[in-house]
């Protein structure tokens, strides 16, 4: 009797979030009104694609191992490219950079490379906690103040009546069931529109913004999309429910300072200041680990060294999983 061995839930929800946005491109430039040229996204997958593999194999090298996507034919080369498919095309949609065309090809090597130069020791293996596209998309809005994100109308320009509400009544269906069924993020979207709530709430009651303008934001299709496709990175948000609501929450309540301070763009900055929040957390989690196991050697407590550290386990709630797939 031959067994099959089941499928890896990351490997199923990137190759998900790989076909949706692929189909929400082809929707956006045949239907919806995408504003960039409609060959910018297979430039940018080719650029993601080569700098993904040449990364990987460099990596390889370094670390003595054969590549990630070697060994399983055709199929290990597609599911390996799946993070960097999603990259591009995200960082290519959400960002407008008029007719330059090279500073959205930086914005999606910034955001390729960002997952090997930003990592951090969790239960002994190198993991990247900045968010790819985001990281991307937030570089390039501070290094080149003209550009900007990509006008939140394209995505339903072209649409009237009951059809605006359609794209996001799919999206929200789709992104639910994929964030509930293999991701598991569902914690994470409930503390980030908690909060998002409050702080809007907030805004209006202290700062004297509109209550219904700053609870509006929450009905645009950029938002959505940001709710159940950015925000959710399973690379680089916590498991445990606990984690998950507090890392949503932060990310609702920078926004909520970011915005105050009438600083524009402030869902992007907002999980970037999160993200790289939690790296520092993490970092320091290991440093003190570390010191930890070298007093515990020295005084002669420690008998063998453990495979995977439990301050690291704690402070990242997804021990003792393997690495996640980088997204």
């Amino acid at each position: 009797m031959s067994s099959t061995t089941p499928r890896d839930p990351r490997i199923i929800a990137l190759r998900n979030f790989a076909i949706s946005i692929t189909v929400l491109n082809i929707f956006g430039y045949a239907v919806l009104g995408f504003e960039q040229a409609a060959a910018w996204p297979v430039v940018a997958l080719l650029v993601a694609y080569g700098m993904e593999l040449g990364l990987e194999v460099i990596g390889a090298r370094a670390e003595r191992r054969p590549p990630r996507f070697t060994g399983r034919g055709l199929r290990g080369w597609i599911e390996f490219l799946y993070p960097a498919h999603i990259t591009a095309l995200a960082v290519n949609m959400l960002l407008y950079t008029n007719d330059r065309l090279l500073v959205t090809l930086f914005g999606v090597m910034v955001a390729i490379s960002g997952k090997w130069l930003l990592r951090v020791p969790v239960n002994n293996r190198l993991r990247h906690f900045m968010n790819p596209s985001n990281f991307g998309i937030t570089t390039v809005l501070l290094l080149f103040p003209w550009v900007s994100i990509a006008p939140p109308y394209e995505f339903t320009e072209y649409l009237h009546g009951w059809l605006d509400w359609l794209v996001p009544a799919i999206i929200v269906t789709f992104g639910t069931m994929l964030n509930g069924m293999l991701t598991k993020r569902l914690w994470l979207i409930s503390g980030w529109l908690g909060v998002f709530v409050l702080q809007a709430l907030f805004r209006g009651l202290v700062l004297d913004t509109s209550i219904p303008a700053a609870l509006g934001t929450m009905t645009g299709v950029a938002f959505v999309l940001f709710t159940n496709y950015m925000i959710t990175d399973p690379g680089t948000t916590p498991m445990r429910p606990a984690a998950q609501v507090a890392f949503g929450g932060s990310v609702a309540l920078v926004y909520g300072v970011l915005t105050g301070m009438s600083v524009v763009y402030g869902l992007f900055f907002a999980t970037t200041i999160t993200c790289l929040g939690r790296g520092v957390f993490l970092w320091v989690a290991h440093a003190m680990a570390v010191r930890r196991t070298a007093a515990q050697t020295a005084t002669g407590a420690a008998t063998a060294p453990s495979e995977w550290s439990p301050a690291l386990a704690a402070a990242d709630g997804n021990a003792p999983h393997r690495e996640a797939v980088r997204a």
